[in-house]
């Protein structure tokens, strides 16, 4: 049971079933709810991993009720992960506890501690928090099963972070911070409210909301507070002690509404703001000097024969810029004295999951900016397709387009941990990144087909085992894995052989029907989408980004029977937290 079917309950779900179990995933808002759900099925056990409703009595007492906490033994409260990032702890941790009348009080099934990295909340709950969990759940199941177990009462627990503590929700004035700050205590501000709630605080005389803080320079001369420049989404903002900081994305106070999360740079201008008297900086990349980059390129392995490109999407959401400057990047770098090219996600918890719905909402016209955005990401896959390079993709979590995008290269790998929602289905798109080429040339017309209708997600073992992926690394070890992996395809016999499959099939397939071909009906298709609404994408992006209900039509004949009558409104990010791309968000009875 979930308030909402996050990635933590996707991945917690299909590792339950890979396991050989059943389970089944109940989307509940209130009690009645939970009661509801509960109430004539034949469950051995109940798994809480993201509730923020009471659990009834008449259900904890009935059945094993197992809640999954964002914190080590002893911490207690609903902004437990908020509180560690905010106060620089260095180790965190998961527990799963059984419900009882008091929130995080009950006895212990399971627990995990970790380091706790200087990232963003988002990263860290897809992350870290997700991987914690997942075991944690794996092993509550298994000792649902012995009649002999018992949890462990929480004061005979031993507490691997001593000091923790029942800890009560964290206000917006308890994330206040002034511009004159330390940048360092600014960022764990910001960091701890991201994705949801944000920090409110001022910028250009405008209340906003920020999210997506960088480091930035030091050694300036600027008020705290001033906007210094810009580089491609991201504005760059004086703080104390000279230095500044960087804010990917923002939303602002348009008077009569708050605008949605979007890059800082679009919701500034949407706000009338003008970006003409702040100055672009240029620097190619993230460096001493603290420039924003979100694409970086360096060469690997000891004779340097791999190129790597690297990009950042924020929590997968991929802007018109990013996929044209990364369609630029890639083509630069296909130049370079290298073998094979790896392009790769810097987010280690998502890769990619398509359109950036914050970037098209907040435009004055959204169904164009969604429009150039298909067509850029597009391009990016054309240009993955014909790279002369051997081209090697690394994939992690994606969804829709994030999750085709891959598919355009001559090699696909995935992490362990990946879920993969290979549909667009449910945020009303048929979608385009010549998908209707790519998926059923690596996974046939057939098992295409199921994965775009049925819209259910898939694991990484199974993306390996239809020919989604070619091959599966380690969570743990993955970057030196990946690097390895790369190496042996350097080898002349594997480069030549793999080069002469892919591409003779390449060259095959697009004698029989061009590529334009492919495009021209994905694009017509999309243009019905977005122009005249003939999905309901309009409603549904605006449910999604606003966290409100989806009030369409309860189903579309046209999406088949698997589509539900309500948008989950929270995703992949942390508690509350919604996706920036729309793959990851899904409807579910």
């Amino acid at each position: 049971m979930s308030s909402a079917d996050n990635g933590l309950t996707r991945r917690a779900g299909l590792a339950l079933r890979r396991s050989g179990r059943m389970a089944r995933t109940a989307v509940v808002t209130t009690s009645s709810d939970i009661e509801e759900a509960v109430g004539t099925c034949e469950s051995d056990l109940v798994i809480c991993p993201f509730l923020t409703i009471r659990i009834p009595e008449s259900v904890y007492t009935r059945l094993p009720t197992v809640v999954i906490h964002p914190g080590p033994v002893g911490d207690r409260g609903g902004s437990s992960l908020d509180w560690a990032i905010s106060e620089d702890e260095p180790l965190w941790g998961v527990t799963a506890l059984s419900a009882v009348g008091t929130f995080d009080s009950g006895p212990i099934w399971a627990t995990r501690t970790f380091a706790l990295p200087r990232l963003r909340k988002s990263l860290i709950y897809n992350g870290q928090v997700t991987s914690a969990a997942v075991e944690c759940i794996l092993e509550v199941a298994d000792k649902a099963a012995d009649p002999n177990f018992r949890p462990l009462d929480q004061e005979r627990a031993h507490r691997a972070i001593p000091h923790v503590r029942a800890r009560r929700l964290m206000r917006q004035s308890d994330r206040a911070f002034d511009w004159a700050s330390d940048p360092e205590q600014i960022l764990r501000h910001i960091r701890a409210a991201d994705g949801a709630p944000g920090v409110v605080s001022t910028l250009a005389q405008r209340p906003v909301r920020l999210y997506d803080a960088h480091p930035g320079r030091s050694g300036l001369d600027a008020a705290p507070g001033t906007l210094l420049g810009r580089r491609h989404h991201a504005v760059e903002v004086a703080c104390g002690g000279g230095a500044s900081i960087w804010i990917g994305h923002l939303s602002i106070d348009l008077g009569d509404r708050w605008s949605c999360k979007a890059p800082s740079t679009a919701t500034l201008a949407r706000a009338g703001i003008a970006l003409g008297a702040i100055p672009t900086t240029t620097a190619a990349a993230v460096d001493d000097a603290g420039q924003f980059a979100d694409i970086t390129y360096r060469r690997l392995g000891p004779v340097g024969e791999i190129g790597a490109v690297e990009f950042d999407s924020y929590n997968g959401g991929m802007t018109e810029s990013l996929c044209r400057r990364l369609t630029f990047a890639i083509r630069a770098a296909a130049r370079q004295g290298t073998k094979v090219l790896v392009v790769r996600g810097r987010d280690h918890a998502v890769f990619s999951n398509g359109l950036h719905l914050g970037e098209i909402e907040i435009s004055h016209e959204p169904a164009q900016q969604a429009w150039r955005t298909i067509r850029a990401i597009n391009a990016l896959c054309r240009e993955i397709l014909f790279c002369p390079q051997l081209s090697l993709v690394a994939m992690t979590s994606a969804g829709a387009g994030g999750a085709m995008l891959p598919l355009s290269a001559d090699v696909v790998v995935a992490t362990g941990h990946s879920v993969i929602d290979a549909h667009y289905r449910t945020m009303g798109l048929g979608g385009s990144e010549l998908h209707s080429y790519t998926l059923p040339r690596r996974v046939g017309a057939d098992t295409a087909h199921r994965l775009l209708e049925a819209a259910e997600p898939i694991d990484a073992l199974e993306a390996l085992d239809i020919g989604f992926v070619d091959h599966v690394g380690p969570d743990i070890g993955f970057d030196d894995w990946l690097t390895a992996l790369a190496g042996e395809y350097v080898r002349p016999q594997r480069w030549l052989s793999t080069l002469e499959r892919t591409r003779g099939r390449l060259a095959r397939d697009l004698a029989d029907k061009p590529l334009d071909a492919y495009e021209f009906e994905e694009l017509g298709e999309m243009a019905r989408n977005l122009f005249s609404d003939s999905l309901g994408f309009e409603a549904k992006r605006r449910a999604f980004l606003y966290k409100t209900p989806y009030s369409g039509p309860e189903r579309d004949s046209s999406f088949g029977d698997r589509i539900a009558d309500r948008i989950l409104l929270s995703d992949n990010d942390s508690p509350g937290a919604e996706a920036e791309g729309f793959g990851r968000g899904r409807t579910r009875r």
